[in-house]
Order: C-alpha cells, then structure tokens, then sequence
C-alpha cells in the first residue's frame, strides 16, 4: 500500500506530498489542474518511460518518491531480496529523478536502482488504469495471469511452464545428441571396416621378423643345401675330413703322451674337439636334408609380407602398432554402442516429459474454460450499471498448435462497447474512460483473485453521469475494501465514497503557474463536492446536497 507520494518539480507541479489512506482515496479538481499529471508521476515512480518533458519549465531535474508499506505484499519483499535490497520496518521507498536532457536515475531504500528494478516492485505493488501505456488489461500476459489465479490455476500454470522448459531443454539435448551421434555413426563404419581388415589379417606379434627369416631361408635354399652338404663332406663326410684329421692327431698325441704325461690333456682336447666336430657334421647334413626347396611357400611368404606393409602403412609403424589400432578400435566401438544406448534413453525421458505437459496442460485448458465463462458472465453482467449499457466481454481462449510455455490455448480478454458490433481486443474497442471501468468490472469479479495492494483509476468516468455515477461509485467503494483504490474523478459521487478526498489545485497567480494538493474533511470538503456539483459552493442548496451525497457515502 502506498503511504505517500512525493513530486517535485514534475511537469506543472512544482512541488507536492500527498498522503494516501487505505480504502478508496479521490483525487479532485478543476479540470486542468494537473490531477492526471500526479498519475504520470506515479506510473514513472513504477518503472515507466523518463522524458525530458516531464521536467517543469525552467527546472534541471524532476523528481518522484514514494513511500509503500510491504508487510502484507510478500511478492514485492521477495522482489526486493531477489535484487539485493532490504526493507525498512516493513516499508520500502522508490525514487526517480529524471533530469532535463532526458536521462534518469533511480533509488530503491537510497540505494542505486534501475527503471527495471522499479518496473518489477511497481508490478507488485501498483496497478494502473487510465493511460494505455501503462494499462496491465491490454497486456495477453496479465490477461492469462487474471484468468489463472481467479481459477485457481496459477500453480498448475507455473507447472506447464516448467514442465515445458524441461521438454525444450530435453528436445536441444536430443538434437545435440542426434547431431554427434550421426557423426559417430560415420566415424563406426569407418572403424568397423578397418576393425574388420585388421582381425582378418589375424596378426601375431613378433611375426614379422619370423617371416623375414623363413623367406630367406626359401630364397637361398639351394646355396643354403649345397653349402651344408659341402660342409658337412669336409668336416665328416669325405676324404681327408676334418674329422679324420683329428682322429689321426689324436693318436700321434697319444704316442708322444707315453714320453710326456704333460700331453695327455691336450690329447684329450683333440678328442673333445672331434666329438664337437662331429656333432656338427651331423647336424649339417640334417640341415641340408631339410632345406625345403617350395616356391610357391616363397610366394606365399612374400604376399603375406606384403599385406604387412600395407596395414604398417594404413595403421601404424609396426605390427604391434596395428595390433594396439585394432584395440583402440574396438574400445571406440564399444562407446559407439553405449552412445546408441544413450540416445535411445534420451528419447524415452523425452516422450515421458511430453506426455506428463500436454496432460499438465489439458488439465489447465480444461480448469482455464471453466474460469472464463464465470469471469466472462460475471464481468458482463455489471457493465450496465457501470455505464455500458450494451456492450459484451468474454475471455475468449484460442487453441495454439504446436503449444506453448502458457498451454494449449493464447487466452484474450475480448469486448465491444456498442450493440451489434463484433466482439474485438480491448485495446482497439475501448476508450480509457471504458477500459478503467471494464478493469472496475473485473476488479469486482475477481475480488481476491491478485493480491496487487493499489489501484489507480484515471478517467474512469468519462461519459458517465446520474444514476450511472452512483453505481460506479458503489463499485469503486466495494472494490477499495479489499485494497487500497487511488480513483481521479470528476464525479461528486465517486469524490463522496472516498475515506480520502485529495483536492489538486492550480495558483495562477504567480508568474510560473503551480499546483498544490490537499486532503480536505470537513467544510472544505463539503465546498468541494458542491463545486463537482456544478453549484456555487457557497450556497447553502450546494452545500445541502453535498452533505447529502457525504452521507449516502458514509453508509
């Protein structure tokens, strides 16, 4: 609730504090007084467009504070902790300053602010109605916002907003995946071809140097024969052979040994080498009985050298190098499987995220068609005491596909003022006067629907008079128990049901014209419903039927 406003040097007023009360507070006056200007500073104090032209002649700067009590707004002592500013004893004070050129600063409990900052405690604090620009009914937004708390839906509506943040966020974690795993998938055929060619090539390590020497063995296996064989003729096998050589040595040895005991061992060394000798000459001809003379093994050997080459080549710098690619490899394949494991489960979260939304969202649309018929025949209903004799309001929900964040339907507040003409947005069939007054009929409709602790009516009875007036009236004094109401009038009826009447006045006396606001009771109040009267308010018939309308206020 806002306690007080402060303006100074704002368009004409120069400089102004006007206290506010709970319940319903009118603001009267002459007509040019500056009586709308005071909105246009508190519609700035919340966060609206700063101008240049708001700045009084002659002045540097202008400047709007207000003074709002929050112990039973826990939406804006929540805003006020999310952006880092505390309260005072339950009261928070807003101010902007706009300076001559255009620029603007705000002050949120002394603290630097932002026009934002003021926008989001102002969206929770006040509700303004008489300006478009500053009309939350024109908003498709606020519309669904209405709709859902007076049904009941608002938590419901939070739920299909996150749950549809969770389908989105599951939809692009999806679509990333798609994206690497069908690069992946590339990547596994490549890998399966070479894992294929490399398992067919069934390698062993150290095959490659046994390779190499059984085609040399094959590529000399003549030589290798007829050398062997030589060797083995000369060392055991033939004539004059080494082996004979030494046994004839052995005995000459042996002779002289009879003379010389010192030469037994070297006779016995003649002899070992004869066996050693021997022992070799036998294995020489084995050898040279196996050399395998097989060119078509040769061939095979080479080609099989040859496939080794060329995996080298393709996967690594030796057989043991391709042996590790294959490895590598098949570990690479096995993530490429578990990857498909992993998209396959992403889908399922997916399909399970969008079932439990559109159910969410059924479920809203069915509770949003219920809480539109009653708000569209209960607002209906008072447009002919308020004025609009004719006229029509439904809030019409229009399906959307594929859904949004907000459901299945786009919800708009739809009206027309005249008998005969097609229902149409508000904003393009209302005047403010009729727009003020639809928002009246809502407000009463909705009752404790929002919990917004001031509204602020600017031309709410514009075209209105007589017995119209009585009941706009009565409507402003039953919506204002259950919240502060700010209504600027020109209607001494409306003015009558304040428990706040506030008189905006103009001295045009000075050089540079200047406004003053005042709170008026007793005497003074009834010389001012007397001259919203039209009467001389001096004049004791004015004075009596002023009195009169005070009184039917009161009751």
């Amino acid at each position: 609730m806002l306690v007080d406003l402060r303006i100074r040097h704002f368009a004409v007023l120069e400089e102004l504090t006007i206290p506010l009360s709970p319940g319903l507070n009118a603001i009267t006056g002459e007509t040019g007084a500056g009586k709308s200007v005071i909105v246009r500073a508190l519609a700035l104090l919340v966060g609206g467009r700063a101008s240049a032209g708001t700045v009084r002649s002659g002045k540097d700067r202008a400047l709007v504070e207000g003074v709002a009590d929050v112990r039973k707004v826990p939406a804006a002592v929540r805003r006020l902790d999310d952006m880092g500013f505390e309260t005072d004893d339950g009261q928070v004070v807003l101010r902007r300053e706009v300076r001559s050129e255009g620029r603007s600063r705000a002050w949120i409990n002394g603290s630097l602010a932002t026009a934002g900052n003021l926008r989001s405690i102002g969206q929770v604090l006040v509700d303004l109605h008489g300006q478009h620009d500053h009309q939350r009914l024109l908003s498709t937004g606020f519309q669904r916002e209405v709709l859902d708390a007076y049904g009941d839906s608002a938590g419901l509506a939070q739920e299909v907003e996150a749950l549809f943040r969770e389908v989105g966020a599951l939809k692009a974690a999806l679509a990333e995946k798609e994206v690497r795993n069908r690069k992946l998938e590339a990547r596994a055929a490549a890998a399966r071809r070479d894992l294929d060619e490399i398992r067919a090539a069934e390698l062993r390590v150290g095959e490659e140097a046994q390779l190499k020497a059984a085609e040399a063995r094959l590529a000399n296996a003549e030589v290798l024969a007829a050398e062997t064989e030589a060797l083995h003729e000369a060392l055991h096998g033939g004539d004059d052979a080494a082996t004979d050589q030494l046994a004839t040595a052995k005995k000459r040895l042996d002779r002289l040994a009879e003379a010389d005991p010192d030469l037994s061992e070297l006779a016995g060394a003649i002899q070992e080498a004869y066996h050693r000798v021997a022992d070799v000459a036998s294995e020489l001809a084995s050898y040279a009985a196996a050399v395998d003379h097989d060119p078509a093994r040769l061939d095979r050997l080479r080609e099989r050298q040859a496939a080794l080459q060329a995996l080298k080549r393709k996967y690594g710098g030796s057989v043991e190098e391709v042996v590790a690619r294959g490895r590598a490899l098949e570990r690479e394949l096995n993530e490429l499987d578990a990857s498909g494991m992993d998209l396959r489960e992403m889908r399922r979260r997916l399909a399970e995220a969008e079932a439990s939304w559109l159910d969410a969202a059924d479920r809203l649309t069915l509770r949003r068609r219920d809480a539109a018929k009653r708000i569209s025949a209960g607002t209906e209903a008072l447009f002919p005491g308020l004025g609009l004799e004719g006229g029509r309001f439904s809030v019409q929900l229009e399906a959307l596909d594929p859904p949004s964040a907000h459901g299945r339907e786009r919800i708009r507040f739809m009206a027309t003022m005249n008998p005969g003409f097609p229902l149409g947005p508000l904003a393009h069939i209302a005047s403010g006067g009729e727009l003020s007054r639809v928002m009246l009929a809502l407000k009463s409709v909705l009752a404790g629907a929002d919990d917004l602790p001031t509204l602020v009516f600017d031309e709410i009875d514009a075209g209105v008079g007589g017995a119209v007036a009585n009941r706009v009236a009565g409507q402003l004094r039953a919506v204002a128990e259950g919240r502060q109401t700010v209504v600027v009038t020109h209607l001494a009826r409306i003015a009558a049901r304040a428990s706040c009447h506030l008189v905006v006045e103009k001295d045009a006396c000075r050089r540079t014209a200047a406004t003053s606001v005042r709170r008026v009771r007793g005497g003074d109040r009834v010389r001012e419903i007397a001259r919203m009267l039209g009467g001389d308010p001096e004049s004791a018939p004015s004075r009596d039927h002023a009195r009169a309308l005070l009184g039917e206020g009161r009751s």
